[in-house]
């Protein structure tokens, strides 16, 4: 009885500890970018993408993004105990030391690295390690730290799925795959600008400079609002090109004055709940848009 009792107990130990690792990758978040990415690939040809590129692409492209997550992990976990939205993450929580963190993201980022370069192409698996190191060391170490446009000039980092996914398909740059990289280049500031005012309380704490922390709440609300303005310019890009047609720019105009509707009550009739509804518009924003470029690729 005490051996199946220490059996089930260990079992539920390995499950927790795989769980913790699972939620270094920030999965939520990855499986957003792996969006963007698959959209990049299907609009990088005419037809349907070649299912191995596809596959191994969006495995590679999955990794080296998780590793970035896992570094921001490790790299931020002095913070994220400070803040009530992040104390509960493993490394803070002790559920994954940072050694095991570290070694950890090593392994994804080798591991994405080799699947890229021997089963993709080496363009990508170059692109991806640098967006990789973008995020986890210039954003998280540096400009995180240092300027309250940190977001605004790292967000290039996360921007960059689609133009990987193009560059799996074809092994070579597009001018059309940066108008898609610009899009979520524009789109990033208000989406992280808006939870950033809703927790704003937790950045004072960790003396970050974050724009509601440096600049106020309401000079950070008229960024989100202008910024919203400036997605709804960039967004039509695509359609002016001749990238896309009359259903994605039908779309397209529908979600982002949805956007810029959210900012405005966020701006002039706030409640509560307003920050957190614009950042979770904001998600919703980006997944749409890129579903709508891809139904209209294919039925346009």
């Amino acid at each position: 009885m005490e051996k199946s009792l220490a059996s089930i107990q260990s079992q539920v130990s390995i499950v927790g500890q795989w769980r913790a690792y699972y939620q270094l990758t920030k999965p939520k978040v990855i499986l957003l970018l792996l969006l963007t990415a698959i959209v990049g690939m299907c609009l990088a040809i005419p037809g349907i993408p070649k299912m191995n590129l596809l596959i191994w692409g969006s495995i590679g492209i999955g990794l080296l993004s998780s590793a970035g997550a896992v570094f921001n992990h490790c790299i931020d976990h002095n913070i994220d105990v400070k803040m009530a939205r992040t104390k509960r993450r493993p490394i803070p929580q002790g559920k994954v030391s940072l050694t095991q963190a570290v070694v950890f993201g090593v392994v994804l980022s080798v591991v994405g690295v080799l699947v890229l370069w021997l089963l993709v192409n080496p363009l990508t698996a170059v692109l991806t390690f640098i967006s990789m190191l973008g995020y986890a060391v210039v954003y998280t170490l540096w400009l995180k730290r240092a300027t309250p446009q940190n977001i605004v000039i790292g967000g290039i980092a996360g921007a960059a799925p689609p133009l990987l996914g193009w560059t799996t398909m074809t092994g070579q740059l597009d001018g059309n795959a940066l108008l898609l990289v610009m899009i979520i280049f524009t789109w990033t500031p208000p989406h992280f600008w808006a939870l950033a005012i809703a927790r704003v309380d937790d950045y004072k704490k960790t003396g970050l400079p974050m724009l509601p922390v440096t600049h106020g709440i309401e000079f950070t609300k008229t960024m989100i609002l202008l910024y919203t303005v400036l997605l709804m310019a960039v967004g039509l890009l695509p359609f002016l090109t001749g990238m896309s047609g009359w259903l994605y720019f039908i779309g397209s105009c529908l979600i982002n004055w949805g956007f810029f509707y959210v900012a405005w009550q966020l701006k002039f009739t706030p409640e509560k709940r307003s920050p957190m509804a614009v950042f979770k518009y904001s998600i919703t924003h980006l997944m749409l848009l890129f579903i709508i470029l891809l139904i209209d690729h294919y039925i346009a």
